[in-house]
């Protein structure tokens, strides 16, 4: 059986202030790849939304692979909810691999984003932590302890 080739295309998260979750993962080393409005017919038909209207980014990791698209409502109204905590189901963190964790969570405290709880080791592999980002998003940040 033949089967079909498929690949990873973009994680898309819904924000409350696109300039500022933006400047957050830009300022983590994402590369804004561009920027648009969307609305009309088309994007009704593919988000299952009617009036569809929303300003959209997408951003682009530095090594290429990863993309984030965010996009910030503007009909219908963006609808607030409680931020996602680690243990609901369903989709709930972006993870990002970074170099320096310790110069990434200074990065994101300049955006009011923490860690939830500290900073853990898993095994000898990874230091890493989960911070509250732009719009409640998850954000793990991890650092690999044995460099190639």
């Amino acid at each position: 059986m033949r089967r079909m080739a498929i690949r990873l295309e973009n994680v898309g998260i819904a924000v409350r202030d696109l300039e500022a979750a933006i400047s957050f993962f830009t300022d983590l080393g994402l590369t804004v790849l561009g920027r648009d409005t969307v609305r009309g017919e088309w994007t009704d038909t593919a988000v299952g939304l009617d009036g569809n209207h929303a300003r959209i980014a997408m951003l682009q990791t530095p090594d290429g692979l990863g993309r984030l698209e965010l996009f910030e409502y503007i009909h219908p109204a963006a609808i607030e909810s409680e931020p996602t905590r680690p243990n609901e189901i369903g989709m709930h963190r972006v993870a990002f691999s970074v170099d320096d964790l310790d110069e990434a969570l200074a990065t994101a405290a300049k955006h009011g984003c923490h860690p939830l709880r500290g900073v853990a080791t898993y095994e000898d592999v990874y230091k890493l932590t989960y911070v509250r980002g732009p719009s409640g998003i998850l954000v793990m940040l991890a650092e690999a302890l044995k460099k190639d």
